[in-house]
């Protein structure tokens, strides 16, 4: 809507937006254990595609469904691939390749077997965050608690280099909490901060000395990362996934191998200009940039339909 163009979104009626709003369901059926998720799938998606010729062009982020639907109408679709949670929902992306415009959040997330019409990284509101202007010498993870986010491993990591940890995020799997991280949380050293909500975020990312991203998987984006380095804030990751593309190394933060490499990190923080990172993720990572690869993505794609 800012950006001059007239948006239609389709969402739940709780959504807050300034775009037209059209819902089928009040809220999320996670929220509602009376919704029917298939049906409120369903009656979603073909809420849209009804009024397809309305439109000059489809965003679906909605996963592989609204593909089936999508050569159904003449109005051209481009999809942004936020991850495949299986294997086995790579055909159907296979079937309309050649028909609906992928976009990827990462390059590291793009599937060998599939075409793509640009790697589009997320944006972030930098209203919310800024450099910090007194961080602390502690350390910060951030994110879901679940053995693939690596817990545990920032754990040993401040324990080693005898700084304090800050653990703040839902936890995901209890089991792992409980045998993992709750032992050593006792408030002094490691404390456990729960789910932090939008008010406090930039407080808590901004005033940690590093964050550690030290994930078990190859992860497709990490909005943690790219709000920590927006505060200021250096961050240190195991070099997999979407993380060298995230994190400049010796820039922006530093990208390691193992706990030995993020220890060693830890004391080069210091070194490295937060002032200089926070330009650095707004230049990158601002919503506006977001946007405007995405109507280049609109526009290639109507015109080709032309």
């Amino acid at each position: 809507m800012a950006a001059g163009h007239h948006v239609t979104l389709f969402a739940t009626a709780d959504s807050v937006t300034t775009a037209e709003l059209r819902a089928t369901s009040p809220c999320g059926w996670s929220e509602d254990p009376t919704i029917d998720a298939k049906v409120a799938e369903c009656l979603h998606i073909a809420s849209l595609f009804e009024r397809a010729a309305d439109f000059d062009v489809i965003h679906n982020g909605f996963d592989f469904l609204p593909l089936t639907y999508g050569d159904l109408v003449a109005t051209p679709m481009v999809t942004t691939i936020h991850g495949f949670s299986s294997e086995c929902i790579v055909p159907v992306y296979q079937r309309y390749d050649a028909t609906s415009a992928y976009v990827s959040i990462s390059d590291a997330d793009r599937h060998p077997k599939l075409h793509y019409a640009a790697t589009i990284h997320h944006g972030i509101d930098l209203d919310g965050f800024a450099a910090h202007p007194n961080p602390g010498e502690h350390l910060l993870y951030f994110g879901r608690i679940h053995p693939d986010k690596g817990t545990a491993h920032a754990i040993e990591v401040a324990r080693r280099c005898g700084r304090r940890l800050d653990i703040a995020g839902i936890i995901q799997d209890e089991d792992y909490f409980r045998a993992e991280v709750e032992p050593h949380v006792d408030g002094d050293r490691v404390r456990y901060l729960g789910s932090v909500d939008a008010a406090g975020r930039a407080e808590v990312l901004g005033g940690a000395w590093a964050l550690l991203h030290l994930i078990d998987f190859d992860e497709p984006f990490g909005y943690s990362v790219v709000e920590a380095m927006a505060c200021g804030t250096p961050v240190i990751a195991y070099a997999r996934g979407s993380m060298p593309e995230l994190v400049t190394d010796r820039v922006t933060g530093f990208l390691v191998n193992d706990v030995d490499g993020a220890v060693s990190a830890v004391g080069d923080v210091g070194r490295l200009d937060r002032r200089a990172i926070a330009d650095h993720a707004a230049e990158r990572f601002a919503v506006g940039t977001m946007v405007d690869r995405y109507v280049t993505v609109y526009r290639n794609v109507i015109r080709s339909r032309m």
